[in-house]
């Protein structure tokens, strides 16, 4: 008996459901067309709008933060270079002082040698020998060669 009581109640329910689709489809059609919220769509598309600017806001932020730090690397870089370039230049510039001074501390001595070899001579000369023309001659060569030292001194200065 249950089981015919079963048998009964789908058979029931078939026959219900067979005419309901007729029924939802009468219903369906008869009801008025869904007006869309135009305020969600306004909101999604604004949504969007913001998502973007937020996008392009950060991509600028983001490139500006990095050319300040490529700036700041690049500066101290070159600022290390400038300081190194002008130590080697004091450095070329004394070593280049010191040999001058050197140079010029020989011919002076030099020349006071070659002053007292002269003045020697002078005393010691006889009128037939004429040596003491030389020796002003080297001593006039000398005196040119000291005096260019001195100017290329001056010019390295």
């Amino acid at each position: 008996m249950k089981q015919n009581k079963q048998k009964g109640a789908r058979q029931r329910t078939m026959r219900t459901t067979e005419l309901q689709p007729a029924v939802a489809t009468d219903a369906y059609r008869q009801t008025a067309p869904r007006k869309r919220n135009s305020s969600a769509i306004l909101f999604f598309i604004l949504l969007w709008v913001l998502l973007i600017a937020c996008g392009v806001a950060g991509a600028k932020w983001y490139s500006d933060r990095i050319q300040n730090q490529v700036s700041d690397r690049l500066e101290t870089q070159t600022a290390a270079q400038i300081a190194r370039m002008q130590q080697e230049y004091d450095a070329r510039m004394t070593q280049l002082e010191t040999g001058y001074k050197a140079q010029l501390a020989q011919l002076e001595s030099k020349i006071e040698t070659l002053n007292e070899l002269l003045t020697f001579t002078k005393d010691n000369a006889d009128t037939k020998t004429d040596n003491s023309n030389k020796l002003y001659t080297q001593l006039a060569e000398v005196k040119k060669q000291l005096a260019e030292l001195k100017k290329n001194l001056d010019v390295l200065r």
